[in-house]
């Protein structure tokens, strides 16, 4: 993963676990006429019709296969399956020309609000920020421009997104409904940086940022562990395992723990999300 770029990894990124948009199982992928099951050598692939569950989440394929985590494919994108898919530890994740894929990665990658690591530059970007009139962060004001930033983030020699026109329509529904929400850093009028996540009563779960400033998406993500803490939020979910997102205080949790608590999270009463330059003190006393 690129941090600049998303919390969670292209399909193009060779970081991604083992090449999952470009497996041979995946390429040129098609739904069958029939059956709920897929099979493409092994292990088998759940076919979601529109009204059909998801299967359980220790079905995805393990850390052997090509492409580690992956639950099933197909069904839609509208606001009840997203929030259905979120509040089991599902996730959508695909590339052009692919059906909708379903993920729950084993281990999860989580930042426990707890224990964001706050280094010494970011700490004195962020001093900086706090008290300069023309910097401040914004939530939900420009959540479609923040996700199409996201989709069109510079990622070096990648090519392509996961952020597709379907994407983009779907969590701007869910952001419509209160489930999908942007963080965004402004600087002297300017949206400069900014992120997008997911978050169902107090279950959290980071999507992609995107930074055309020096330091503009660690801001913004500061700015949510600070709404988070602020909250009582306990966790943070970045879904993949990268060491950028480990610099800063992100590790690996077991799949079943990771379940369990988004279930429990997700019972909670919705964040507050207003943001007051107030927020910055407690994340900025933290050693």
């Amino acid at each position: 993963m690129r941090y600049q770029a998303a919390l969670r990894p292209d399909l193009s990124d060779s970081n991604r676990p083992s090449q999952a948009g470009e497996c041979s199982a995946l390429r040129n992928f098609r739904p069958p006429s029939s059956s709920p099951l897929i099979f493409m050598a092994l292990p088998p692939l759940y076919w979601l019709q529109p009204d059909d569950p998801f299967p359980p989440v220790q079905h995805a394929w393990n850390s052997d296969s090509d492409a580690p985590g992956l639950l099933a494919a197909g069904a839609s994108l509208a606001v009840s399956r997203l929030q259905a898919a979120y509040e089991q530890g599902i996730f959508p994740w695909y590339s052009k020309g692919q059906p909708i894929l379903w993920w729950s990665p084993d281990p999860r990658m989580v930042l426990r609000v707890a224990d964001f690591r706050l280094h010494r530059s970011l700490r004195k970007t962020l001093q900086r920020f706090a008290i300069n009139t023309g910097c401040e962060i914004r939530i939900n004001t420009a959540f479609e421009v923040v996700i199409r930033k996201c989709a069109n983030a510079p990622r070096g020699k990648q090519t392509g997104t996961w952020i597709l026109p379907p994407i983009i329509d779907a969590y701007c529904a869910l952001h419509a409904q209160g489930l999908a929400h942007s963080v965004e850093t402004w600087v002297e009028g300017q949206l400069v940086a900014g992120l997008y996540c997911v978050a169902i009563g107090q279950a959290v779960f980071g999507e992609s940022m995107f930074s055309e400033r020096s330091d503009g998406s660690k801001i913004a993500l500061a700015a949510l562990v600070a709404l988070c803490k602020h909250n009582g939020v306990a966790q943070l979910d970045c879904q993949q395992n990268t060491s950028h997102l480990a610099s800063l205080g992100a590790k690996p949790m077991e799949r079943e723990r990771f379940v369990a608590a988004v279930a429990q999270a997700a019972k909670a009463p919705a964040m507050d999300w207003h943001f007051s330059p107030e927020l910055w003190k407690p994340l900025l006393l933290t050693d």
